[in-house]
């Protein structure tokens, strides 16, 4: 039971940050029609920015303070770059993107190296938020924090016991993250400025002939979508690695979230982030292949059939593919994606 609830909280808290990072792409694209390629990029940034800020300031300021810098950046980019490009349709978008994507990978490198960059979270995420505790007599409990090592210890050789802690860094991302979807939910439908956002996009015209500056709404979207791309890198690289190449680990399975949750869809890109962590987890933890099921199904496997290649492939071989199989068949069977309004 105990691998169950913490595989199911490992899936969770990778979830909860596929959508801390889809969110702000959604969002872009909801409000903007744009897909930035580079979104994962400023994810990236946002990780380098809180090591460099951590090391100067701690990081519980650096985690408020390095959002806003990747947020200024992007507003920047927008204002500068991609506001030439906007008129001419999506294609210029996104090559601009997409080479601003490589852009930062180099910057990256010329700044903090090649290697991967030691950023620790703080004391207080460095422990277990809880263990949970599977007696074979008393059955399952949990502790707040780290057990003690007499709670993890049987006193008869018979006795099975087995100790589970959840680390905290991953139960902060899942708060975090959750606060981030009632915050984006509370600002696009109950707030002055989310209706102003939201009309923006579907009616400029009247929103300028109410004395809105339309440009500068854009402007602010992009930053604040990237801000939360950025956010995320400071989460994310403290808790997991940061490195040139975190943006090319997760840049395409965002994606991959945005397309099945529905474009423009922020309760579909949370779905779907939270199907595709658990999926994927699940898919590692198991670690089971086709022959063992067969063969503890009782199916006879003959010695060719054994030495096969593909008979062979296990779950957690095939975990990184299964986001892509999943697209392909919300692509066939629902096009618009699980909560989408309109054709992907």
């Amino acid at each position: 039971m105990e691998f169950f609830i913490i595989s199911m909280l490992n899936g969770l808290s990778y979830g909860l940050l596929l959508f801390m990072l889809s969110s702000g792409l959604t969002l872009i694209f909801s409000m903007m029609g744009v897909l930035n390629f580079a979104h994962a990029s400023f994810y990236m940034i946002g990780a380098y920015f809180g090591y460099s800020l951590t090391e100067l300031v701690g990081f519980w300021p650096a985690l408020v303070i390095a959002p806003l810098l990747v947020g200024v950046c992007g507003a920047l980019f927008e204002r500068i770059t991609l506001r030439k490009v906007h008129p001419f349709g999506h294609v210029p978008e996104l090559l601009v993107t997409f080479g601003l994507s490589y852009v930062i990978v180099e910057l990256v490198q010329l700044l903090w190296g090649r290697t991967a960059v030691e950023f620790t979270p703080p004391d207080i995420l460095r422990h277990s938020a809880f263990t949970l505790i599977n007696h074979s007599v008393n059955g399952l409990s949990m502790v707040w924090g780290a057990a003690p090592a007499e709670m993890c210890t049987a006193a008869d050789a018979a006795i099975r016991l087995v100790c589970s802690p959840f680390p905290a860094t991953r139960a902060f991302m899942m708060l975090v993250a959750l606060l981030m979807l009632l915050g984006l939910w509370l600002l696009l439908t109950r707030t002055r400025i989310g209706l102003v956002i939201q009309a923006a996009l579907t009616h400029p015209e009247m929103v300028e002939s109410l004395g809105h500056n339309v440009p500068r709404v854009f402007m602010l979207v992009f930053g604040a979508g990237t801000g939360l791309a950025g956010l995320a890198g400071v989460i994310g690289g403290s808790t997991f690695v940061t490195e040139p190449a975190m943006a090319a680990t997760v840049g395409s399975v965002i994606f991959v979230v945005v397309v099945v949750g529905g474009m423009g869809s922020l309760s579909g890109a949370f779905l779907a982030s939270v199907l595709i962590g658990v999926i994927q987890t699940f898919a590692v933890a198991i670690d089971y292949s086709f022959l063992s099921l067969a063969q503890d199904l009782g199916v006879s496997v003959s010695a060719a059939t054994q030495e096969n290649t593909f008979a062979k492939l296990t779950l957690s071989q095939m975990a990184p593919i299964l986001p892509y199989l999943f697209l392909v068949l919300i692509l066939i069977f629902r096009p618009k994606g699980l909560l989408g309004t309109r054709e992907t």
